[in-house]
């Protein structure tokens, strides 16, 4: 069974959506962003879940699934804005607002550093707090 070795630490909850820190090994190395729904929360409820090799067929690149109960194709992506996203996280270097919107940053330097940290390990499991 794999270890704990991804945290995702939620740091906002906006109409914009929801801001987290992405911290491997317990340091921190990228922003994440998910998209809010009706009821003002992401998909993804605090928890650990398990996260598997996969690929993201629209963007055309590996990534990794998120197994969360009673949703499919949960994913990380790349993207700025929560409406990037059906569901899944989104990954950037830093917060940002553009074109007048809060948003996250640099988000193909910011996924590229999510992959080169998980090494493409099989699986890894990811733990979400602060919801």
């Amino acid at each position: 069974m794999p270890e704990h070795i991804l945290e995702l630490k939620t740091v906002a909850i906006l109409d914009e959506g929801c801001f987290g820190v992405l911290l491997w090994g317990g340091k921190p190395f990228a922003v994440s962003l998910e998209r809010t729904f009706d009821d003002g929360r992401p998909i993804i409820p605090q928890g650990s879940y398990l996260c598997t090799e996969s690929y993201f067929h629209h963007g055309g690149y590996p990534t990794y699934e998120i197994a969360v109960p009673g949703h499919t194709r949960v994913l990380f992506h790349k993207g700025n804005w929560e409406t990037d996203s059906n569901a899944c996280v989104l990954v950037g270097e830093s917060f940002a607002v553009l074109n007048g919107r809060l948003a996250i940053a640099h988000s193909g330097d910011g996924f590229s550093e999510f992959m080169k940290k998980t090494n493409r390990v099989h699986e890894f499991y990811m733990e979400v707090t602060g919801r």
